[in-house]
């Protein structure tokens, strides 16, 4: 079902005013009826005044990207767009299936979003406004599903949470379409954040494919991060273009690993980091240890012969690479 904007004017202000007077007259018809005795008059009036205020049922007030989707007696009858006062069928009801659904979502359409119906109005002639959830809200709106626990590529269970903008741009599709859009979303988010993220691993990890075209590559959760949340949003968008809704971006929120191996997984990290620390310091005191034997050999300071090259070397690593700084001791007897 395709979307139909219905090109009405916004008269409801004249129907509005155009009821107010019709009940006016006939409310001093009754009155002048009454004095004179003139029954049919009387009879008129009164019918007047129980059908006048039937075209204020169809009195709608819309806001700036707000949309309200009509049907006629259970017929698709067009969607309002624009803000402004409309006057439409009295007998036409306005659908919106997801206007009590609560994601915990930004700019939610009951609560955020109102519309003003005129089918009741005070005695005292004072206009008030009603709120009416079947408005259904135009403006980008941030879903925030609550964090999953999922798989990585290598099993190891990863936390995630994702930030998805969204906006409905077909009225008809989102209404009709799906039971609830907005849990159609919610749910589509969840399973496409799944599909993904067992894609990935969760950091660097070697002969891994993570974009199915066979080879190893340095794709991860940590690493890739924008990369993956563009595949979650086209993953969502595919899912969801059905339902009239367009996703317009995806973001990762919150990404770690599960409590249950958060522990390990920090020291197997603390381990990795400790080992490349090790190994720029050793390549370092070779290089020193390296820089002084040339040096000593250049400048034809000392010989040193194998045995005693090897002793300065083993002494000069561990004084480099020990984690403690080094007690001197003065030898000031012969080498030999």
């Amino acid at each position: 079902m395709q979307e139909k904007v219905l090109s009405i004017r916004k008269n409801g202000l004249a129907v509005l005013l155009g009821c107010l007077i019709v009940e006016i007259a006939a409310i001093l018809g009754i009155v002048y009826a009454a004095a004179n005795e003139t029954v049919w008059l009387l009879v008129v009036s009164i019918i007047v005044v129980c059908i006048a205020w039937i075209p204020m049922l169809g009195l709608r007030v819309l806001k700036p990207e707000e949309a309200l989707v009509v049907t006629l007696f259970g017929n698709y009858t067009g969607t309002l767009k624009g803000p402004g006062f409309y006057a439409v069928n009295p007998f036409s009801v306005s659908v919106n299936p997801a206007k009590k659904t609560r994601l915990g979502q930004s700019s939610d359409v009951e609560g955020g979003s109102r519309a003003t119906s005129l089918s009741s109005l005070l005695s005292s002639g004072t206009m008030t406004t009603h709120p009416v959830s079947n408005v259904i809200s135009l403006k980008i709106m941030t879903l925030n599903n609550s964090r999953q626990k999922v798989n990585d590529v290598l099993g190891n269970p990863v936390e995630i949470g994702v930030a998805v903008m969204w906006r409905v741009t077909d009225t008809a599709k989102a209404v009709f379409t799906v039971d609830n859009y907005k849990e159609y979303l919610s749910l589509q988010c969840d399973t496409a954040v799944r599909n993904i993220v067992k894609v990935y691993p969760y950091d660097m990890a070697p002969n891994v494919d993570t974009t199915g075209d066979g080879q190893a590559d340095d794709g991860s959760l940590r690493g890739s991060t924008e990369i993956v949340a563009n595949r979650i949003r086209d993953e969502i968008q595919n899912k969801v273009e059905d339902a009239g809704l367009e996703i317009l971006d995806a973001r990762i929120t919150y990404l770690a690993y599960a409590p249950e191996i958060a522990a390990v997984m920090l020291q197997r990290q603390q381990a990795s980091a400790v080992i490349d620390a090790r190994k720029m310091i050793v390549d370092g005191a070779v290089g020193m240890v390296q820089m002084a034997l040339d040096k000593l050999s250049t400048e034809d300071i000392v010989e040193l012969d194998d045995e005693r090259k090897a002793a300065m070397v083993s002494n000069l690593l561990v004084v480099l690479c020990g984690n403690h700084d080094a007690q001197p001791i003065v030898n000031s007897g012969s080498l030999y």
